[in-house]
């Protein structure tokens, strides 16, 4: 790990040039920048009183969390096809079952159906990319076609029907397929 360019990191972040970091830790702006180019180290106390001022401590500083991905491509994504259905969900998140939320691409082919579901906790919302949905709630049908969206809470039976076939951007929270 660079210490400089993470101190350099953290400062940017907080919107700090180099000189009122130094005023702040009450160093010279000559130091700040020597530090930040790994030229020189500073000890543990001045440290301390650097990463004080940018509103970290030295174990959040020196600890190591891998960082997650942010841009999926296709492959990337989880598929399942349910043949009895008539429906692919693709996970496109592929981590986002252990989220609040769980965006998946839903393909209807013609006359499929999504599992109905028991009323939960949570959100749904739906964007139809392509075709027309049925968006069965409780005891109420209501069409949506291309370019049109969907959002309910849970708390009723519910599912998807399509006649024709259907690609539905859908966004679960909590996750629950």
């Amino acid at each position: 790990m660079s210490i400089g360019n993470r101190l350099k990191e953290l400062r940017v972040l907080k919107g700090l040039t180099q000189e009122e970091l130094a005023d702040r830790a009450e160093l010279s702006k000559g130091f700040i920048s020597q530090v930040e180019r790994d030229l020189t180290s500073p000890s543990i106390a001045t440290l301390t009183d650097i990463l004080q001022c940018l509103g970290t401590s030295l174990s959040e500083f020196f600890s190591e969390e891998p960082e997650e991905p942010i841009v999926f491509g296709r492959q990337d994504y989880f598929e399942k096809y349910d043949a009895e259905l008539k429906n692919e969900i693709q996970w496109i998140v592929p981590s986002s079952r252990k989220n609040r939320m769980e965006p998946i691409l839903l393909t209807l082919k013609a006359g499929g159906s999504t599992s109905p579901e028991d009323p939960h906790e949570g959100e749904e919302f739906g964007y139809v990319l392509h075709g027309s949905v049925t968006v069965h709630l409780g005891n109420r049908a209501c069409k949506a076609k291309k370019g049109e969206s969907f959002y309910f809470t849970a708390g009723k039976n519910h599912y998807l029907s399509s006649k024709a076939g259907a690609v539905i951007l859908w966004v679960s929270s909590p996750p629950s397929f």
